[in-house]
This record gives structure tokens, sequence and C-alpha cells, in this order.
């Protein structure tokens, strides 16, 4: 068979180099130093980088804000966080925290601007408000100071601006603490690290009580007209202010004439409040997102929860890696929340049934898992997998649980 193919290429080439091609290779190995030769895949730099399963970091400034405090947090280069991880506007953070203890994790929004991730002195800041009958956040309040180190996780969620799911207007519904990823995602607005218009109904009781006021009308005056805000007070009918809540006429009143997609977040009751509210509008399911809602709270109040006039106690047997665990689990808490109480220090992120880093193997008892929340996949629920964020007892449970990803 002969083949069709250019050989003027192999003209000129004799056969020595080919033959001394072992004593060529022998040589240069020979050459080279006694130890293994290492590479790092540059991808799994950026990863790294951009993933990071801990961060540490020190709080440098402390701001007092209306029943809130604002923490500046940077890295912390002694225990070997150079720089914090970028973000996207509108993503949180965990907080690893000890109290009395429990070793829980706790999830806040980062409130800045993601520039300030990639500033000279990398940055985050959260916004962290007084909750009645809190755990967690009535200890960060009372305990963190200016030099105070805290262990966070990398930078988690999924609430950001998609240009190819979202419309080039957002309407961004807030109530409470629930105006952190909008502050961010104002201010990348300004910084050109986002691209779209953002129009806030900010709702509070009195106009004394605005969360991050100062800074949102600080971000909006530089923003060109991209970034408005409206307050909606509750409590108060004054001047300057829309009063009520953020009802479907206010929601016409400032929503622009063109396509827009709306972002809500805040307490459980706003949601509630608006999925009636905005039912007129027939909005696509993705024009509009909500963020997460954080613990789902006492299950009696769901009518499906097996009625029980008591809340009763159990055994919660936890394996993880082998090693077993026996501790006491009432019915009106979560199963993670148990662990955290015994100190057991088990994956978690965003508390809300979502995000499945808590994802354990139910090798044994009965659970409860609200409808709402439970966003576990078809194959979860048929081969027992469950969220211990949203699983509360209703026997003694033996589950298997996966190792703290930090």
């Amino acid at each position: 068979m002969k083949y069709n193919y250019d050989k003027s290429c192999l003209k000129g080439l004799g056969p020595g180099p080919f033959m001394k091609l072992a004593e060529t290779r022998t040589a240069h190995i020979e050459q080279a130093a006694d130890s293994v030769p290492t590479s790092i895949y540059r991808p799994n730099i950026l990863a790294k980088a951009l993933h990071p399963n801990v961060q540490y970091g020190v709080i440098k400034e402390i701001k007092e804000q209306p029943g809130a405090k604002t923490y500046k947090i940077v890295a912390d280069k002694e225990k070997g966080t150079e720089a914090l991880a970028f973000f996207r506007a509108g993503q949180y953070i965990c907080f690893d925290l000890e109290i009395d203890g429990a070793t829980i994790q706790r999830p806040y929004t980062l409130q800045s601007d993601p520039a300030d991730a990639l500033a000279e002195e990398s940055s985050y800041t959260v916004t962290i408000k007084e909750t009645p009958n809190g755990f967690a956040a009535p200890w960060i309040l009372a305990n963190w100071k200016e030099g105070t180190k805290v262990v966070m996780s990398g930078p988690l969620g999924n609430f950001t601006y998609q240009p190819l799911r979202d419309a080039k207007n957002v309407v961004a519904i807030a109530g409470g603490s629930g105006i952190t990823p909008f502050c961010s995602m104002a201010a990348a607005i300004v910084s050109k690290n986002e691209d779209f218009n953002l129009t806030i109904l900010y709702g509070s009781r009195k106009h004394d009580a605005i969360l991050l006021k100062d800074e949102l009308d600080a971000i909006a005056s530089r923003s060109g007209g991209r970034v408005k805000v409206v307050h909606v007070l509750s409590d108060e009918n004054i001047e300057g202010y829309e009063h009520g809540f953020i009802s479907l006429d206010i929601v016409k009143k400032y929503a622009p004439a063109e396509d827009y997609s709306i972002f809500m977040c805040g307490p459980k009751g706003l949601y509630a409040y608006e999925d009636e509210a905005l039912a007129p509008l027939a909005l696509k399911p993705r024009r509009l997102r909500k963020e997460l809602s954080g613990e789902y709270g006492d299950p009696s109040r769901n009518p499906k929860y097996p009625a029980k006039t008591d809340v009763e106690t159990y055994k919660l047997t936890v394996r993880i890696r082998g090693n077993e665990q026996q501790i006491t689990c009432k019915s009106s808490e979560t199963l993670l929340v148990a662990m955290e109480r015994a100190g057991i220090k088990a994956p978690s992120n965003c508390r809300s049934g979502e995000c499945g880093w808590c994802h354990s193997l139910l090798v044994s008892g009965n659970v409860f898992i609200p409808e709402e929340p439970d966003k576990r996949r078809m194959a979860d629920r048929k081969f027992n997998w469950i969220h211990p964020c949203i699983a509360y007892p209703l026997s003694d449970v033996i589950i298997d649980v996966p190792v703290a990803n930090f």
C-alpha cells in the first residue's frame, strides 16, 4: 500500500539521533536532582483560592447599627490565610463557633463589595442583627471585639445575579438583616463588578431603626441612578417614606416599565406575605428569586406534624467514620441542633434543607421532615438519605454523618 504524504520534511534526518535517544535520555536523568520533581496544576491553585475549605480572619473594625453590629474582617496571615477568597455579591460565609460546649456553624451574608476581597488589605464585611431568643447572634454580639480571631468557610450560596436567567432590572424586596445581600449587590454595581439596575424596597418598622441606611444612601448616590432605595415603614407614616408593608401597589409604583426580576430576602413572614401579595404578577419562576430562610423552627406548627402533647426526648446515635457516639435529641429540635449541642462537629452551611452539606444516611428510626424546605433528590428519599438540619426525631435514631468540611 502506498501512502500519499509529503516525505520532504524527512530528508536530511539521519539515524544517529534516534540511535542515541536512550543514551541521551539516560544522561539527562543522571544530571537531574535526586528529589522527586513536583508540579502544581494551575487550575487547582485557582480553585483553592476561590473555594478554600477554611479561612482564618481577624475582626479589624466594629460599627454600631440600630439593633445590630457591622464587623469588618481581614485575613489572619498568622494562621496562613494570606487573602480572603473572592465572592459573588449575594453569597454568604459560615462561621465556626464554639459556644458553651456546643460546636456550631452559622451562615451570614457578605454585605461588602466583592472588590474588597481583592484589595491590598483583603476584607469581608458582615452585619449581625440582634435576634430575640437567638443562640449564635447574641453570643457574637457580646463576645466579638476588635482583634477577635474567627474561623470561616469559603463563599457559598447561589443568591446571585445571573444575566442568562435574570432580567436587566432587579426589584429587591428586603426585610430586617435581609438587606445585606442587596447592599453587596449595590456596591458591586457601583464598582462595575455587576451589570444590572437595582431598585431596593426595604421594609423597616421606624425610620430611626433602618439597618445600614447611611451605607445604602451613600452607595445609591454614587450609582448614577442604577441603584435606587425606597424605604417602607410599617409603624410610621412620615414624609419621604412609604407607609405600610411592601404591597403589590408599592412594587408596581417603583418597578421599571421594562422586564424585571424580583429578588427577596428577609424573615419567613416576609416570604409568606409577599407570595400572596405578588401572586397577581404571575411571574415566571426564573424571575422570582428567594434567599434561603434559615432554620425551620418549631415543627409542631406544621399541620402534618404528628400530634404530640409534650416534647419527648429520644436517643440519637451518631456515626462518623466508624466512630459512634450516643446523645439525646428532643422532638422539638433537629438532629443537627442536637449534635451541635453535644459538641459534635457536624457539617452544615445553609441550615435550610437545600445545600446538602449535612447530607447523612438514616440507618434506623423515624424522623419528621417538613415538605416545604425538603430539597432532597428522589434517590435520597428512596434510599433513606436525609438532611439533619430539617429532620426532627419521632423515635430513637441512628445516622451516619460525613466529616465536617472545616
